[in-house]
C-alpha cells in the first residue's frame, strides 16, 4: 500500500495530498481484493501499484470541467496508470471512496486529539498535586461560599478531561468504519469480501449496513464529542478569566517578556488565551449542530452533508487540537497567587465559616431554623457594616447560651474544610 503523506500537524491530515493518498489506497486495495477473487488480472494490479499517482493541479483542472471530484481524481490517476486503469473503481460508487477516506481522516485526527488530551490531563494532575493544600475561596453564584483548595479545583478538571478521553475513544470507535458497497449499498456490483479486505487494510471495520453512505449519526456523535471537549476547555477558561480579574487576581495567565496587553494602556495583562478558548468553543459547538443537521438525508443518500463536512471536518479537529495545545501550555505556566487567595478568604470577616457555626448550634440541640436565624442576623450585620464575625458571635447572648468562645473558634478552623482533600485525591488519582 502506498504510504500516506503524514506530518505531526493536524492540518496535514486534511491536506489535499493526504486525502488523495487515502483515496488511492482505497482504490488499490479494492483492486487487490478483486484480483484475489479472480475478477481482474493480477498483472493489472501490479501495473496499477507500480504506476499509480496523481497530480493535484491536474485534478483541479479536470474537476472544473466535469464538476465531480472523484471522477477528476480517477481521470488523473488513469493518466499515470494507462490501460490498466479500466480495472479501477469497478462496482464502486463515489461515496465508497469519500466516506471510507473521511473515516480514516477522522480516526487519525482522533488519535492526535487523544494524545493531546492525555498531555493536558498530565499537566492538570501535576498542578492539582502542587496546589492540593492551597486554600482558596469556593464561590457559588459568583459569591463567596466556603473554603476549598485550588488543587481540588484542578482535580475536578482532571477528572472531567478523563471523561472526555473516554468519550473521544468511543467516538473514534464509532467513526472507524468503512464501506465498499456500491450504489445504494446493496453490493449489486461488488462482493462484500472486497469491502472486508479494504477495511482491514485501512484498519477500519466494515459498516454492518450502509445506504450508499455511512450513516451520519456516527459523525454527529464525533462532532458532538468535539463540542463537549471544547465546552470543557471553555469552562476552564471562563474560570481562569474570572480569577484573573483585578479585584480577584488569584491566578493569571503567563505574561511573557515583551508581551503587550493593550495598544492604549501599558499596564494591561489580559487573559487573552482564555478569551480565545471561549470564542473558538462557540465555533466548535456550532459545527456540532451542523453535524446533527446532516443526519436526515433523502432516501438512500443525497450530498447535502458533503459540503458541510468539508468545512467542519478540518475546522473542528484542527480547532480542538489547537485549543488543547494552548490550554495545556496555559495551565502548565499558570501564575498562581496563594497570598491573594488568603486575602480573599479573609475579605468577608469570617462569614465563609457560617455553616460550621450553624452546625455547632444544632449539635447542641438548637432547632435548625432557630440556629439559622441566630447565625444569619450576625452574618447580615457583618455583611452590611463589616466587622469581625467570630467576635460578634461571641457577644451574642443567645449563642453564648450554647457555645463557648473556644467552640466558636473551632468552627472557624480551615482544617474543617480541607480535612478530606486527601481522600478525594485518592479517589481521583487512584
Amino acid at each position: 500500500m502506498i504510504e500516506r503523506y503524514t506530518l505531526p500537524e493536524m492540518a496535514a491530515i486534511w491536506s489535499p495530498e493526504n486525502k488523495f493518498r487515502i483515496w488511492l489506497d482505497i482504490e488499490i486495495a479494492a483492486c487487490e481484493a478483486l484480483a484475489k477473487r479472480k475478477e481482474i488480472p493480477q498483472s493489472a494490479v501490479n501495473t496499477i501499484k507500480q504506476k499509480a499517482g496523481f497530480n493535484i493541479k491536474r485534478i483541479d483542472a479536470i474537476e472544473k470541467e466535469v464538476k465531480h471530484d472523484v471522477i477528476a481524481f480517477l481521470t488523473s490517476v488513469a493518466e499515470h496508470v494507462g490501460d490498466a486503469a479500466r480495472y479501477m473503481h469497478l462496482g464502486m460508487t463515489s461515496s465508497d471512496v469519500l466516506d471510507t477516506a473521511l473515516a480514516v481522516q477522522l480516526r487519525d485526527a482522533a488519535d492526535l486529539m487523544l494524545d493531546q488530551l492525555k498531555k493536558f490531563r498530565a499537566v492538570l494532575k501535576k498542578q492539582a498535586k502542587r496546589y492540593k493544600n492551597t486554600p482558596t475561596i469556593g464561590r457559588s453564584h459568583g459569591i463567596h461560599a466556603e473554603p476549598t483548595s485550588f488543587g481540588l479545583k484542578l482535580a475536578n478538571w482532571y477528572e472531567e478531561v478523563g471523561r472526555n478521553i473516554e468519550r473521544m475513544k468511543h467516538a473514534r470507535k464509532s467513526i472507524s468504519v468503512g464501506q465498499i458497497s456500491g450504489a445504494v449499498g446493496v453490493f449489486a456490483s461488488i462482493d462484500p469480501s472486497v469491502e472486508a479486505y479494504v477495511c482491514k487494510k485501512l484498519k477500519l471495520k466494515p459498516a454492518p449496513v450502509s445506504s450508499q453512505i455511512i450513516q451520519r449519526d456516527r459523525h454527529a456523535e464525533y462532532f458532538t464529542t468535539l463540542a463537549i471537549i471544547a465546552g470543557t476547555l471553555d469552562k476552564f477558561a471562563v474560570e481562569i478569566r474570572h480569577l484573573q480579574r483585578t479585584e480577584v487576581l488569584e491566578v493569571e495567565e503567563f505574561f511573557s517578556k515583551g508581551q503587550k496587553g493593550s495598544s492604549a494602556m501599558p499596564h494591561k495583562r489580559n487573559p487573552v488565551v482564555s478569551e480565545q478558548m471561549s470564542g473558538l468553543a462557540r465555533v466548535v459547538r456550532g459545527n456540532a449542530l451542523a453535524a446533527m443537521e446532516n443526519m436526515p438525508l433523502w432516501h438512500e443518500r443525497d450530498i447535502s452533508h458533503s459540503s458541510v463536512e468539508r468545512v467542519i471536518g478540518p475546522d473542528s479537529t484542527i480547532l480542538v487540537h489547537y485549543m488543547l495545545t494552548q490550554m495545556t501550555r496555559l495551565v502548565d505556566q499558570l501564575l498562581v497567587y496563594p497570598k491573594n487567595m488568603k486575602k480573599n478568604l479573609e475579605q468577608t470577616g469570617g462569614l465563609i465559616f457560617s455553616e460550621h457555626v450553624l452546625l455547632a448550634l444544632t449539635r447542641k440541640g438548637v432547632v435548625r431554623d432557630k440556629a439559622y436565624r441566630m447565625v444569619q442576623r450576625n452574618a447580615m450585620q457583618v455583611w452590611e457594616k463589616g466587622g469581625d464575625f467570630p467576635g460578634l458571635l461571641k457577644q451574642d447572648k443567645d449563642i453564648q447560651k450554647h457555645l463557648t468562645d473556644k467552640e466558636i473558634d473551632q468552627a472557624f478552623d480551615m482544617n474543617n474544610h480541607l480535612k478530606n482533600v486527601d481522600k478525594i485525591f485518592n479517589r481521583v488519582f487512584k
